[in-house]
């Protein structure tokens, strides 16, 4: 890939979740690297947590009325412009115009949940358009669902310079409050866990629900940025139904936090059972609150052990500079 080739990182999006952080990790590094980089919303939401966080960030970003829009500009751009999309709406509509207009496509694939009614409907038809793109999934599951071969490029994070204490009892969910993530399951590990401090971050269509039944026992954040939280919180638990690899496992054990997890989705490749963290058999809400009390029971010595083992695992194999070029070899093959 030449360096003076202009790439778009198209999205489609509104809030802040895993895959907007990524895309600032990669416009970040990807400038670095002395590269044209421009963050393209394929439709105009107002202001968004997003664009406020690319305006903080200094990224470089435009955002188009609407998916017509969308597709008419990224038509109307130089040959030369690589196209590399993220979720379903940019990417169906990226790789179909794209395709037709001659230019260049990748898209990164980072759900494993096929989701329901519209949802499963749009899933269906990002597989299936996944034909027209050089494609990179973000895990081995979600790898194997697609009709086209993939190369499997793990999400990444930047490497804190300090690590949290994790000396404490804070026991944290991250994510959107939504079925999928299963958030009604980490609040009900509060009752079975009594010496917790359990905190909920996040947003989504079950937040009220949640403070009604469970506000007496979980803490609810709402949206945070995250970067300022993490150094208050103890131990991570993931209770996804499903998932490709979450960012936020990989930035707590970035910042040295252990995590413990359903074992679902690229989550069984990064966590080393009882060395970095913990596997639970999905649903199992008992079991994970048995490790979570062993946990909040652990001294000094144990949690410093799991502590350093969580930060390894993230320098040793999803660092940005390591990704980052194994995604330029794609977008140069």
């Amino acid at each position: 890939m030449l360096p003076t080739q202009q790439v778009w990182l198209a999205i489609d999006a509104r809030q802040v979740g895993g895959i907007e952080v990524h895309i600032t990790h990669l416009a970040s590094d990807l400038l670095a690297r002395g590269l044209g980089v421009t963050i393209v919303l394929v439709a105009d939401h107002g202001m968004t947590p997003f664009i406020a966080l690319l305006r903080r960030a200094g990224l470089p970003y435009r955002v188009c009325r609407n998916s017509r829009d969308f597709m008419r500009q990224l038509a109307c751009q130089p040959g030369s412009v690589l196209l590399h999309t993220h979720g379903y709406k940019a990417g169906v509509l990226g790789r179909l115009t794209a395709w037709c207009s001659g230019k260049q496509v990748v898209s990164t694939f980072h759900s494993g949940d096929e989701g329901e009614g519209w949802l499963k409907f749009y899933s269906w038809l990002d597989r299936l358009t996944a034909r027209f793109a050089k494609c990179i999934a973000v895990s081995e599951p979600i790898a194997r669902r697609l009709p086209v071969p993939s190369t499997v490029i793990s999400n990444f994070v930047p490497m804190p310079t300090t690590p949290a204490s994790v000396a404490g009892n804070r026991v944290a969910f991250v994510g959107r409050l939504s079925p999928e993530k299963g958030p009604e399951a980490f609040c009900q590990l509060a009752a079975f866990c009594p010496d917790g401090e359990f905190h909920l971050y996040g947003d989504g269509p079950m937040k009220s629900a949640l403070w009604q039944q469970y506000g007496d026992r979980v803490q609810l954040h709402g949206f945070q940025t995250m970067a300022h939280e993490w150094h208050n919180i103890d131990l991570l638990c993931i209770t996804s139904r499903f998932e490709g690899l979450p960012l936020v496992a990989l930035e707590a054990m970035a910042h040295g936090i252990p995590v413990c997890t359903f074992a679902v989705g690229g989550l069984v490749n990064l966590i080393d059972h009882k060395s970095n963290g913990w596997l639970v058999e999905p649903g199992h809400v008992r079991d994970m609150a048995e490790l979570v009390n062993y946990w909040l029971r652990s001294d000094e010595t144990a949690r410093s052990r799991m502590s350093q083992a969580a930060r390894r695992t993230i320098a040793r194999g999803y660092s940005v500079n390591h990704r980052v070029t194994d995604i330029l070899a794609v977008y140069s093959a």
